[in-house]
Order: C-alpha cells, then sequence, then structure tokens
C-alpha cells in the first residue's frame, strides 16, 4: 500500500473549486436577498408617492371650495381679513404636508438595504475572526508514517 503525501480530498484545485462554489454560493444568496430589498424599497416608494399625489388632488379641490365658502360667508364685511387667515392655514398646512411626505420618503430603519449591509458585514466578521483563529492555532501535523526496518523483522 503506497502512502502520497496528498490529502485523501483531491489537492489544492479541489479545495479551491469548493472554495470557489462556496463563495459563489453565498453571493448569490446575498444577491437574491438584495433584489427583495430593492423590490421592497420600489413598492414601499411608489405607495408613498401615489398617496401623496391623491392626498394633494383632494386637499386642492377642498381648499378651493374652503376659500369660496369663507369668502361667500363673509362677503360684505370682512373679505380681506378672511383671506388673509386662509391664506396664512393654508400656507401652514401645504408646508406640513410636504414635511410629512419626505419623512415618508425617508428609509426605514436601518436605511433601504440594511438586511443585505447586515448579511456583509457578518460574513467579513465570520472571515476575519477565521482568518484569526487560522493563525494563532498551528496545523497539526500529520501522523508518522511507520516503516519496517530490519530490527523489527523476524
Amino acid at each position: 500500500m503506497a502512502v502520497s503525501g496528498r490529502p485523501a480530498g483531491g489537492g489544492l484545485f479541489n479545495s479551491l473549486r469548493t472554495l470557489l462554489a462556496t463563495v459563489l454560493g453565498i453571493g448569490q444568496v446575498r444577491l437574491e436577498i438584495f433584489s427583495t430589498e430593492l423590490e421592497a424599497e420600489k413598492l414601499r416608494l411608489f405607495d408613498t408617492l401615489w398617496r401623496v399625489a391623491l392626498g394633494v388632488l383632494l386637499l386642492g379641490i377642498a381648499t378651493v371650495l374652503m376659500a369660496a365658502f369663507v369668502l361667500l360667508l363673509f362677503w360684505d364685511h370682512y373679505r380681506l381679513p378672511a383671506l388673509g387667515v386662509m391664506t396664512v392655514l393654508f400656507l401652514g398646512g401645504g408646508v406640513a404636508l410636504l414635511v410629512w411626505a419626505r419623512r415618508g420618503l425617508q428609509a426605514g430603519a436601518g436605511g433601504p438595504f440594511a438586511l443585505s449591509l447586515g448579511e456583509l458585514q457578518r460574513d467579513l466578521d465570520s472571515l476575519q475572526s477565521a482568518s484569526k483563529s487560522s493563525a494563532s492555532v498551528p496545523t497539526p501535523l500529520p501522523p508518522p508514517v511507520p516503516t519496517r526496518t530490519s530490527a523489527s523483522r523476524p
């Protein structure tokens, strides 16, 4: 029975092939997570934008109708003060709505791709801890191969 110095697993090229397959598998999973998060962000943005557009349309119609109502109500005596008060109120409401819409467009907790970034950070941490542990622990030597000597023959 011949003993060779090569490991039983197939050597360096087999190890490199296994490493490449592992890296590609991790990359594929990370890409799938990223695409899922991208789709969720797209849906969140679209949802926010259509709500804002519909809200602006409805508020615009309500503003015109309310202004007409107040002006007709105070037509005889307080026409200009009523118009001034309504202008200040509408301006304040418009600014408040724009601030609210801006908050709605900001990313959620951790940013738009928090899960992907977290997974990549966890991969980096595990690689760093593996490299530290492999640098501090020496690799074990293979056991010595028994050889036949003339003294052991009967």
